[in-house]
C-alpha cells in the first residue's frame, strides 16, 4: 500500500483584485459587521497621498466613517509600534482595522490584531520567540479587517504570520495564527504606482524568495508547487516591467498576484527557510531593509546549500526561465543562481552589503545570531555555511590589525 505524506491547504483571506477596487473599502468593512474602522499606514505613505486616498472615499460616501487615522508605523513591525496602535484603538473605541502599506504596516496590523484579542499591552513580553497558535486550538478573531498591499513583495495581506521586531531582545520573532490575516484583501495596482524603483525591485526580489523557499522546502506538495511556480512565472516575467515602467498597471497587477500566490506557497509548507533566516537576523542588527537584504543573500544561499535545491531544479529552471537547462542537477543549478543574479543586476540591486559597512570581524559573533534566529527553526546551519554566506555579503570590509 503506498502511504502519502499529511498536508494542509486553506486561504482563509478573500481577494479583490483590480484597478479602482479601493473603492470597495467602506462597503466591505460595513458587510463585515464594522461601523467605527481605525485606518493604519505610515508616514511614508501619508506623504505620498495614499492615507488620504482611503480617507477620501471614506468622505465621500454616506454612512460608515473612520474613527480614526494612526500612521505612526514604522519599518520592521517594531514591538513598540504594535503598542502604540494597541492604546490608539482603543482611545477611538474602534470596531475594525483597515490597513493600507508594504510588509511593515500588515505585519504591526496583525500584530494589534492578536493583542487587543488576547487583551496584551507590550507584546514585547509575550512575543518573546516563535509563537506558533494552530487551529483548532487557535480561536477566531472578531475584528473585522481588510488589508490594502501597496508593495508587491511580502504578501502580508494574506500570510497567516506576523514577523515582529522585539526591541527588548533586539530579534525578529515569527507570531502565526490563521486568525491574523485579513478577511479582505484588496490587491489595487493604481496604490502601488508610485513606489520608488529600488522599492519594487527589492520588494519583488522578496516575493521571488517566497516561492523559491515554498518550492523547495521538504514540506512541499503539489499543490503548493502549483502555487510556487506559476508564481515564479509570473514574477520573473514582470518584475523588470514593474521597475522599468512604474507606471504599467499590467505588470504591476501580475506582481500582486504573483505575490500573493508566492506567499501562500512559503507559509503551507512553513519550513526550511534560510534565505529568511540570514536576511532576518542581518535586518534586525543593522537595519537593512527586509526585501533587499533577501534580494542580496538569495542566489548567495543558494549556492552555499545545493542540496537543498538540487532534487527539484529542472522545473524550478524552466519556471524562471532558464535557457536550454543542464540535464546535470549541479550546472543546472549555476545556470538558475545566475539566473537569478542577472534579474537582481537588471532591476538595480547590488550583490554585497557594503553600503552598510559591517567590519567582517564581526562574522564569529552572527554565526550564532543566524543559528538562534526563529526563522532558522526548520533548518539549523552550519557554522561553516553561515560562514560563507557572511564572507560573500557583507562587502569584503576588513578590520586591519
Amino acid at each position: 500500500m503506498k502511504i502519502t505524506s499529511y498536508s494542509e491547504i486553506s486561504q482563509r483571506t478573500a481577494l479583490r483584485i483590480g484597478s479602482g477596487t479601493r473603492i470597495l473599502t467602506p462597503d466591505l468593512i460595513e458587510g463585515l459587521g464594522g461601523k467605527r474602522p481605525v485606518l493604519y499606514s505610515d508616514k511614508g505613505l501619508t506623504n505620498a497621498g495614499l492615507t488620504q486616498q482611503i480617507i477620501d472615499i471614506f468622505e465621500s460616501v454616506p454612512g460608515i466613517q473612520l474613527a480614526g487615522v494612526f500612521d505612526d508605523i514604522e519599518q520592521d513591525a517594531k514591538s513598540s509600534n504594535i503598542n502604540n496602535g494597541v492604546q490608539y484603538y482603543k482611545e477611538c473605541n474602534g470596531d475594525s482595522i483597515i490597513a493600507i502599506g508594504g510588509g511593515s504596516v500588515l505585519d504591526t496590523v496583525k500584530g494589534i490584531k492578536w493583542a487587543l484579542h488576547k487583551k496584551i499591552n507590550n507584546i514585547a513580553d509575550a512575543l518573546r520567540g516563535n509563537i506558533i497558535e494552530l487551529w483548532p486550538a487557535a480561536e477566531p478573531i472578531g475584528i473585522p479587517h481588510i488589508a490594502i498591499p501597496t508593495t508587491a513583495g511580502t504578501g502580508a495581506e494574506v500570510s497567516p504570520i506576523s514577523v515582529i521586531f522585539n526591541e527588548a531582545m533586539g530579534v525578529k520573532c515569527n507570531l502565526l495564527n490563521p486568525y491574523i490575516t485579513a478577511d479582505i484583501a484588496i490587491l489595487d495596482p493604481d496604490l502601488t504606482v508610485g513606489l520608488p524603483a529600488k522599492v519594487t525591485a527589492f520588494t519583488g526580489m522578496d516575493a521571488l524568495s517566497h516561492a523559491v523557499e515554498g518550492y523547495f522546502t521538504s514540506k512541499a506538495n503539489p499543490m503548493t508547487d502549483a502555487l510556487a511556480l506559476h508564481a515564479l512565472k509570473l514574477i520573473v516575467k514582470n518584475l523588470r516591467t514593474a521597475v522599468a515602467e512604474g507606471t504599467n498597471l499590467n505588470a504591476r497587477s501580475n506582481m500582486l498576484q504573483g505575490s500573493t500566490l508566492a506567499i501562500n506557497s512559503f507559509v503551507l509548507t512553513f519550513g526550511e527557510n534560510p534565505v529568511h533566516n540570514v536576511a532576518h537576523t542581518l535586518g534586525a542588527k543593522y537595519g537593512i531593509p527586509h526585501g533587499l537584504a533577501i534580494a542580496v543573500l538569495l542566489p548567495n544561499v543558494m549556492r552555499n546549500l545545493p542540496a537543498l535545491y538540487l532534487r527539484k531544479i529542472s522545473e524550478f529552471a524552466q519556471a524562471i526561465g532558464v535557457e536550454n537547462p543542464a540535464a546535470n542537477p549541479e550546472e543546472c543549478l549555476a545556470q538558475c543562481i545566475e539566473t537569478i543574479s542577472s534579474l537582481r543586476k537588471d532591476i538595480g540591486l547590488p550583490e554585497d552589503f557594503a553600503e552598510y559597512q559591517i567590519d567582517s570581524a564581526v562574522i564569529p559573533q552572527l554565526i550564532p545570531a543566524v543559528q538562534l534566529d526563529p526563522s532558522g527553526v526548520g533548518l539549523r546551519l552550519p557554522d561553516e555555511v553561515i560562514e560563507s554566506i557572511l564572507k560573500d555579503v557583507i562587502g569584503a570590509k576588513v578590520t586591519v590589525e
